[in-house]
């Protein structure tokens, strides 16, 4: 089967350009071609986009994958509407070839404790290194290679247990920025890993006078929402944890129900910060603020956080999450029976 892509290529030449900018191309694959050969035929189209002749990675819509995935998989998985773009827009020094120094210099903190088995196995990690979220947010981050190599070492009974943990754990680009998420094209979830890694380190707390106030700012926010009632209000939900496909059916179908509207977000299943507090609660609250502003910005007036937990991280550090970001953050939160809540009254107004 052939297929046609619509494709939005990103184009940068750190030698003569002072921003990345964008060009489209419509190429016909087949679905056995690989991805290296869309690559190659954007370039028959446009010499000045270059992509690496070895290691080859990339994003495609934000997921990251090598050279060799099939244009069928891809299709199946994305559509053929595509854009293509570096691992980490930052480090890129021609189209999609990096500056990939960062890889082994992660390496290097853990590499007077290795053997040449860790370092393969490390090696093998080069797309899951630069497909994690935490860069998005931490550019000086060590990475989840580095952290997945360190529990490899100590599993295997490494003598220098206590040296490894204290090579990663530097306290804002280590292991306590770390909350795994990770966006490769073949989903690999290591998140019990680095869970377990938490467990062997001490963690020192930062928390604020700020938190203290949180709960009040939020409950007040609440309030003035009330007021105004459901109906004809845009709401918005987050999904980011353990929310049930039958759960947010029936919470968009309670909001089409009372006259709502429900509203998406980019970050709406995103991970917002609730892992990294007591341990980077600078980044958490970065994470946080980023994720409400991302539903506030897009018209949300109210946010459904069914997951008890994340909506405590939430509301507990409200204060501190609107000084991280600069910026007041007039949006109410509130938890899933509090909105079936306010749907009754909702209703029984209008009987």
């Amino acid at each position: 089967m052939q297929y046609t892509l619509e494709i939005r290529a990103f184009f940068f030449d750190a030698t003569t350009d002072y921003l990345p900018y964008y060009k489209n191309f419509t190429i016909t694959l087949n679905e056995d071609d690989t991805a290296q050969t869309m690559l190659s035929r954007i370039q028959e189209q446009n010499r000045n986009f270059a992509y690496p002749a070895e290691r080859l990675i990339f994003k495609l819509n934000d997921l990251v994958t090598d050279g060799s995935e099939t244009i069928g998989n891809i299709v199946a998985k994305l559509g053929t509407t595509l854009q293509v773009d570096p691992v980490l827009s930052y480090r890129s020094n021609h189209c999609l070839v990096i500056n990939d120094d960062d890889f082994m210099k992660s390496y290097e903190l853990l590499a007077p404790y290795a053997t040449p088995e860790d370092e393969a196995y490390y090696q093998s990690l080069y797309a899951l290194h630069y497909a994690s979220e935490t860069f998005k947010f931490s550019h000086d981050y060590i990475g989840d290679a580095v952290l997945l190599l360190a529990h490899r070492m100590i599993e295997n009974g490494s003598e220098h247990k206590t040296a490894i943990l204290q090579a990663i754990s530097d306290p804002y680009d280590g292991l306590a920025a770390c909350e795994y998420e990770n966006n490769l094209f073949r989903k690999q979830d290591h998140t019990l890993t680095v869970a377990a890694l938490n467990e062997m380190v001490q963690h020192p707390a930062h928390g604020t006078f700020l938190d203290k106030i949180s709960a009040k700012l939020s409950h007040k926010a609440l309030y003035r929402f009330e007021g105004k009632g459901v109906e004809g209000r845009n709401i918005a939900i987050y999904t980011g944890r353990d929310v049930s496909s039958g759960l947010l059916k029936e919470a968009s179908t309670k909001i089409l129900e009372n006259g709502a509207k429900k509203v998406s977000f980019p970050r709406e299943a995103k991970l917002a910060g609730q892992t990294l507090i007591g341990k980077q609660n600078n980044l958490a609250y970065l994470k946080a603020a980023t994720m409400l502003l991302g539903a506030l910005d897009s018209g949300a007036e109210l946010l459904v956080v069914p997951n008890h937990e994340d909506l405590a991280m939430f509301t507990t550090h409200f204060a501190s999450i609107q000084k991280r970001i600069g910026r007041e953050i007039p949006l109410p939160l509130v938890s899933y029976e509090d909105f079936l809540t306010l749907c009754d009254k909702e209703e029984a107004l209008a009987g």
